[in-house]
């Protein structure tokens, strides 16, 4: 996903630094996990500063700013779907219900991600300019 050599460079290092930190998340008891955890830490820090040095030489966006509203709505919506996923699952004891929770939730967020994200990158889209 990277157009240049430093952005591909930088992408891998935060995968493996991201992959490393989870690695020693999960195994924080051991001694190679708090090293991993470490490594995985440093690796990140290294990307993020990476990415910072690269951004100015990006240029300029190939499109204007889409409105926050929109934007705002399809994230909330997409996290509110998953709460509702997450509650009912903790909530309700019958699979019925359950099922009816996870259906629900899964609905609302996609209509976040389905509808109210689309229409926040068309609202300014660079054909419409």
């Amino acid at each position: 996903m990277a157009a240049t050599t430093s952005q591909g460079k930088t992408f891998t290092l935060f995968m493996v630094g991201i992959t490393a930190a989870c690695a020693g998340i999960a195994y924080f008891s051991t001694a190679s996990g708090k090293l991993a955890l470490l490594v995985g830490l440093v690796g990140l820090a290294i990307s993020a500063a990476g990415f910072f040095k690269i951004k100015p030489l990006e240029g300029k966006t190939g499109t204007t700013p889409q409105p926050i509203a929109l934007k705002l709505a399809g994230i909330v919506s997409a996290l509110v779907g998953w709460y509702v996923v997450l509650i009912g699952i903790h909530l309700v004891a019958s699979v019925g219900g359950r099922l009816f929770t996870t259906i629900l939730g899964l609905t609302i967020s996609l209509v976040g991600v389905l509808v109210f994200l689309p229409a926040a990158a068309n609202k300014n889209a660079i054909w419409k300019a």
